[in-house]
């Protein structure tokens, strides 16, 4: 009976796991970025549902931030989009990692589509859900690999704005 029961539990722990997302793919890198005042997060952060920027400071985007030497991007830079935060139902800005997590390779920036909000890979095309929160995939090879994009937090600040934050 302690055996079937074993079994039983096992193959549920099985099939669970096929349903799981992995969101963890890409290498480890700090992100930081300070949109913390009311000004810089009016300049460059996110208001409208679907707004959306990407912060690379390889690839020094948006062009005229202030990069200095506590900002950091992450592995592909960082997608900010004002979505549906599931945690709380209201909506918030979001961030993930911008590269996608099939072709592990930073110089593949995701694009946001203007109509349907996915975020999309460049290169091997697959489509992410960026708008409610889950940055999980909708279709091509992310889907049949099951990996979701990297979420990052944004922490209110008490002037006005959001820290994203790796941590």
């Amino acid at each position: 009976m302690i055996k079937k029961t074993l079994l039983l539990i096992m193959l549920l722990g099985v099939f669970a796991s096929c349903n799981h997302i992995d969101n963890k793919v890409l290498p480890s890198y700090t992100v930081r970025i300070d949109l913390g005042t009311y000004g810089v997060w009016n300049t460059y952060g996110v208001t409208g549902v679907g707004d959306y920027r990407i912060f690379s400071r390889n690839k020094q985007l948006p062009a005229n931030f202030p990069y200095n030497a506590n900002t950091f991007t992450g592995f592909g830079g960082v997608l900010l989009i004002m979505g549906l935060d599931t945690s709380t139902g209201s909506y918030a800005p979001l961030a993930f990692d911008a590269a996608c997590p099939v072709e592990r390779r930073p110089e593949y920036t995701l694009t946001v589509d203007p109509t349907t909000f996915d975020a999309i890979c460049p290169k091997c095309g697959s489509h992410y859900n960026v708008l409610n929160g889950s940055g999980g995939p909708l279709s091509g090879t992310a889907l049949s690999q099951k990996v979701g994009l990297q979420p990052y937090k944004c922490r209110q600040s008490v002037n006005g704005g959001y820290i994203i934050t790796s941590y």
